[in-house]
């Protein structure tokens, strides 16, 4: 009693009055509680005393533009992990599924790989189609270079140049017998000789030729061999001509392999101009680099697998998963890497190489379109994670970089993936010191988090309040399967 009094600000012992024990208790109305146990109650489908926290989360997901992330703020043991996994589930579902994107190659820049988006599940689709064009492709172009028709172009070609060099060694043939000079064909090329009565000439008849004949026929060779010498300069040139045609034929063997593999593929995606586009260069890329297919030969036994066909492999980063909805992505352990992807790199002969195929996606990636939860404590303790959350979400693109690069230290040859357009809501959980920290500390932080959710601690004790917090009770017994309680 004195206690009450200085309280209240009244001397000790002035207008004391005595208190029975029952009235230091705000017992229970245990009446007004309906039920003989919890397994009588259904579950709650809202959260006690957290409706302000339902508004924010209902204003945060309701808005497509940028910067209305959410952080969400409360002391542990509130709920606030499951609430909110609760939350945006119930939202992602109603939502269309994110697309699908993959990495191809770019073959006028090999370090600068494309990013291609797809309608969901056609990722994988196309993924599967160029494994199997591959497989195709090595069976089909080794069989069009031997058919009819190509040995019998490759024949008419071989046929013109010989005809050409043929013609040109007659002519030269025959302005050599007018002069007595013969021209011989040997297996290291032309040669020519004297002739007299049709008689070509050894070394020891020519030199008993009188002189006067002997100097004409020297002459003669002479001039015949300026002759065969400029004509044998064309040669050359007509070799030259006949590797192009060869390579002419070549390429229309394959064009016509590879367009016949190629025509449904396009018609298959013909609806995605960035695909069809993807295809195009290809088919392109094939067709000039046939060789690559042809030079296989049957004891090597290549396959989609092989690392020389790695060009033409999709690597599907983010691909649609058992479900609809849109994703709800949990970050437990949120690294610069595991947020937006890391580019691997193999160890070949001593160094390190990579390519398209060893792009790693990250959570962003997984979560575009979607929801990322982040704890923002375990965030801020990565080295360079929460500026790249907010170079994310302020350029509203996810671009995979390594730390090397970031810190300007490059020791390995490495990628330049194209930039992932990104769509997606992050909220933060923490405490309210971070968040108050962060406001004051971070001009970034307020444009980007620009909606609250503070969780209660406490709620009043109002009429029909016994009744509800039964109900939650009943929840978490029926939730963590415990026995019912009475």
């Amino acid at each position: 009693v004195d206690i009450h009094a200085a309280v209240h600000g009244h001397p000790a012992g002035d207008r004391l009055r005595p208190l029975a024990a029952t009235a230091l208790i705000n017992g229970c109305d245990c009446s007004a509680l309906t039920f003989e146990n919890t397994a009588e109650l259904p579950a709650r489908e809202t959260p006690l005393g957290q409706e302000r926290v339902l508004e924010a989360v209902e204003f945060s997901t309701g808005i497509a533009r940028s910067g209305y992330n959410l952080y969400v703020m409360g002391s542990a043991g509130v709920g606030k992990h499951r609430l909110l996994n609760d939350l945006l589930a119930e939202h992602a579902a109603s939502q269309p599924p994110p697309s699908d994107w993959c990495y191809v190659a770019d073959f006028a820049n090999p370090d600068r790989p494309n990013a291609l988006e797809l309608p969901p599940g056609r990722g994988q689709a196309l993924h599967r189609d160029m494994r199997q064009l591959v497989e195709d492709l090595l069976t089909s172009l080794p069989a069009a270079f031997h058919s009819d028709e190509y040995r019998r172009r490759a024949q008419e070609i071989q046929a013109e140049f010989k005809g050409r060099e043929d013609e040109a060694a007659a002519e030269i043939g025959r302005h050599a017998a007018e002069r007595s000079v013969a021209l011989l064909h040997t297996p290291t090329g032309y040669s020519l000789a004297p002739l007299k009565d049709g008689k070509v000439l050894n070394a020891t008849e020519f030199e008993a030729l009188e002189d006067e004949e002997r100097d004409r026929l020297q002459a003669a060779m002479e001039a015949i061999k300026d002759e065969l010498r400029t004509v044998l300069g064309h040669v050359p040139l007509w070799q030259r001509e006949s590797r192009q045609r060869f390579r002419e034929l070549d390429a229309d063997i394959t064009q016509l392999a590879v367009s016949q593999l190629m025509a449904d593929l396009q018609r298959r995606y013909a609806d995605l101009p960035e695909v069809h586009a993807y295809l195009q260069a290809v088919a392109a890329d094939v067709i000039e680099n046939g060789e690559l297919f042809r030079s296989l030969s049957e004891q090597d036994s290549p396959d989609a697998d092989d690392p020389r066909f790695l060009r033409y492999r999709v690597n599907l980063l983010v691909g649609k998963q058992d479900g609809n909805g849109a994703p709800v992505v949990f970050v437990d352990n949120p690294t610069y890497q595991n947020l937006v992807g890391r580019i691997e790199h193999l160890a070949h002969m001593g160094t390190l190489t990579t390519n398209f195929t060893l792009i790693k996606s990250g959570a962003l990636h997984r979560a575009n379109g979607g929801y990322l939860i982040v704890d923002v404590d375990k965030l801020l303790m990565q080295p360079f994670a929460w500026n790249a959350i907010k170079r994310a979400l302020s350029g509203e693109e996810i671009r995979i970089e390594s730390i090397e690069r970031l810190v300007g230290v490059m020791s390995t040859s490495t990628l330049e993936p194209e930039p992932i357009p990104l769509n997606v809501k992050v909220v933060l959980i923490g405490d309210r010191k971070l968040y108050y920290l962060l406001k004051a500390l971070d001009a970034d932080f307020g444009p980007l988090f620009k909606v609250v959710a503070d969780f209660s601690e406490d709620m009043p004790r109002e009429d029909g309040q016994e009744m509800a917090y039964a109900h939650l009770i009943a929840t978490l017994q029926q939730r963590e399967g415990l026995r019912a309680i009475t």
